[in-house]
């Protein structure tokens, strides 16, 4: 379903990346590029 309700696989891995960021402090570069290109896709395809 790709109505919003089940994220996409890069989605959650960006997702899972921040959280790692969050708590260790490590990969926030990473983690803040992986979200943006999530961001991004997001918008083209509304």
């Amino acid at each position: 379903m790709a109505n919003g309700i089940y994220p996409s696989k890069r989605k959650r891995e960006a997702s899972d990346l921040q959280s790692k960021a969050d708590r260790t402090g490590q990969g926030k570069a990473r983690a803040r590029a992986a979200q943006s290109e999530t961001d991004q896709l997001d918008l083209k395809k509304h």
